[in-house]
């Protein structure tokens, strides 16, 4: 994939094993909000591709600095769920709404299309209004809520599902 040249003085380009540590700590500042994900650590480099739809990563770079990534996932083993994958996005809070999560999803639409993938799904904690309102940006929409789905530090916590289905995949 070429990089993409975007006008707030940052590329979009596939994340590389040399990209790691850099995805891993904005990863784990995400985790630390408490309101992005069930995890509580970063897995490593070699464990974090296992569970990634190859060559699906992407990072947003700006002087040559990861500040952000974006990553599909695969929801099921089964064939008949090929198609169907949940987004993963993680902007550093130093360069969140500056359009940088809005390049990254826009990014990983396009290469999920290319892939034949026709639903992306994500799952995201209902206080985390901006990664709803970005995921609804570009074209997601609510198809439901997951209530004390899992714990997290010991609190019962709702998932919100987002959908999006290509209108040019699976037609």
């Amino acid at each position: 994939m070429n990089a993409l040249r975007d006008s707030l003085d940052f590329v979009i380009d596939r994340i590389v094993a040399a990209d790691w540590e850099a995805v891993r700590c904005i990863y784990l500042e995400g985790i630390s909000t408490g309101h992005a994900t069930f995890e509580t650590d970063a897995p490593s480099w070699e464990e974090w591709e296992r569970h990634h739809v190859a060559d699906s990563g992407l990072v947003a770079r700006s002087d040559g600095r990861v500040i952000g990534w974006a990553a599909l996932g695969p929801v099921s083993p089964r064939r008949v769920y090929r198609g169907v994958v949940e987004v993963t996005i993680y902007v550093d809070s130093s360069h969140r709404g500056r359009g940088v999560g809005t390049a990254l999803l826009a990014a990983l639409i396009a290469l999920s299309e290319k892939r034949g993938i026709w639903t992306l799904q994500a799952a995201v904690f209902p206080e985390n209004g901006a990664s709803i309102g970005l995921h609804k940006k570009l074209g997601f929409r609510e198809v439901g809520r997951r209530e004390r789905i899992g714990q997290l530090s010991g609190a019962w916590r709702d998932v919100v599902l987002l959908e999006r289905r290509s209108k040019s995949v699976g037609v």
